[in-house]
């Protein structure tokens, strides 16, 4: 409920659209660069499994391996898959949790160019 108030009532014009990529360069504050994310499985892998279009994230590895377990050890897949179910819950949580971290940051950043802004027309009213 509070990114919806602040996306719509109090602050609409420094609110990221989750829908529209990032404004700002993705390397902004960050010297040393970022770890690049990459998926190993390529789209024939994917197509071929028959993965749904709403599992293909970053995670689809551990996706594809908790398919192939569950393939394998059929009848009794909660006990001898659980490793690979937890790994690709796990992946899951973390990607959402990064997706939070880059709303947040791009709110920041549009937050620090408004007030920057403001400032340079509030110099240049005072001149």
């Amino acid at each position: 409920m509070g990114n919806m108030w602040y996306a719509y009532v109090s602050h609409p014009d420094t609110a990221p659209d989750f829908n529209k990529p990032p404004t700002f360069d993705p390397l902004l504050g960050f010297p040393n660069g970022r770890k690049e994310r990459c998926i190993k499985a390529t789209r024939e892998e994917l197509d071929k499994a028959n993965i749904p279009l709403s599992k293909r994230d970053y995670c689809v590895d551990y996706f594809l391996e908790l398919i192939k377990c569950r393939q394998q050890h059929f009848p009794n897949t909660h006990a001898q898959c659980s490793h690979q179910f937890h790994a690709w819950e796990q992946c899951e949580k973390e990607d959402e949790v990064l997706r939070l971290k880059e709303y947040e940051r791009e709110k920041r950043l549009k937050e620090r160019s408004k007030r920057i802004a403001c400032k340079e027309r509030l110099e240049t009213l005072a001149e």
